[in-house]
């Protein structure tokens, strides 16, 4: 069937979406977007929508089709839905050109939900830059952006809280203040991503702040301190965040055994085995995990070495 022929098929919004037309959508040349472009907007919004929708799950399905031209046309598109979802399909995208439009998202897009999924993405940037898998140079871009939305308070809270999040693995001392001042806001949401930048941010210097919350009366901030702890990767924290592997909340259990595999090592190894007869399936299987994970690293390791 010709990319026309698909295409035509896209406009029936009654007609279906099987996945052997839609993976044809996969590394079109500029002709072939040429085509998409002009028929795109024929296209009513809701459809696009599952278009678009579809075309993620299949690219997070499979990692040899490659929707990148078809979503980054779609930044643009008049339905929020759409624009929503292009973001998201460009998880995997680390071309640093496509900083700018995301930036002109986070900044001007009328919906909020579109605003969040930008932010979200100029973090994933933000973790390139600070690795070094791109350029320096952008540093200062993402960072001036991410750190003026999360300082603007006339912007939404889920705003400001992804932005705050995004920017973190950047290792600048302006970031750490910004942490620093949300962790001392009033607002609790804002102190909940307070603790998941520091997590984030990696830097050991949170520890303090991050044990003492340990023992918080909101299960969501105990969830999050073990979350951080886990990404800071600490073996000196392990018996201090072991206790939480009997939290009376479920998801902070299963928060505190992800983690314990993150940071590896005897003490963690030995605190996951506790839970491997636990009466909780979720428990007992998200220990076992942990622990194969942690078994293929040590061999990586022998192999390695």
């Amino acid at each position: 069937m010709s990319l026309a022929e698909i295409l035509t098929g896209l406009r029936n919004d009654d007609g279906d979406l099987p996945d052997s037309s839609l993976v044809e959508l996969s590394e079109l040349d500029s002709e072939e977007m040429t085509l998409l472009v002009q028929s795109w907007d024929a296209i009513v919004p809701e459809r696009r929508s599952l278009i678009i929708n579809r075309l993620v799950e299949l690219a997070d399905s499979n990692v040899t089709l490659n929707f990148h031209a078809v979503f980054k046309h779609c930044l643009g598109d008049t339905h929020a839905e759409v624009r929503k979802e292009a973001v998201r399909g460009l998880w995997e995208c680390e071309k640093p050109s496509l900083i700018e439009s995301l930036i002109g998202l986070l900044e001007e897009d009328p919906s909020e939900a579109v605003q969040a999924e930008a932010a979200r993405a100029l973090g994933r940037f933000a973790l390139l830059v600070e690795n070094g898998t791109i350029t320096s140079e952008y540093t200062s871009q993402i960072a001036h952006t991410l750190l003026n939305i999360a300082d603007d308070s006339t912007r939404p809270m889920d705003i400001l809280r992804r932005a705050l999040e995004a920017v973190a693995p950047l290792c600048l001392p302006e970031v750490k203040t910004a942490i620093e001042n949300a962790y001392l806001s009033m607002d609790d949401r804002l102190r909940i991503s307070s603790v998941r930048a520091m997590g984030r941010n990696c830097d050991s210097s949170w520890l303090p702040i991050l044990l003492r919350e340990l023992g918080s009366a909101d299960a969501e901030m105990r969830r999050e301190v073990a979350e951080a702890l886990g990404e800071i990767e600490e073996k000196d924290t392990v018996s201090q965040l072991a206790e939480l592997i009997y939290d009376d909340d479920v998801d902070v259990r299963l928060a505190t055994i992800h983690s314990l595999g993150n940071i590896g090592g005897a003490e963690a190894s030995e605190c996951l085995k506790q839970c491997l007869d636990d009466p909780n399936e979720a428990i007992s299987q998200a220990a076992e995990k942990a622990l194969q994970e942690l078994a293929n690293i040590e061999g990586m390791s022998s192999f390695s070495v």
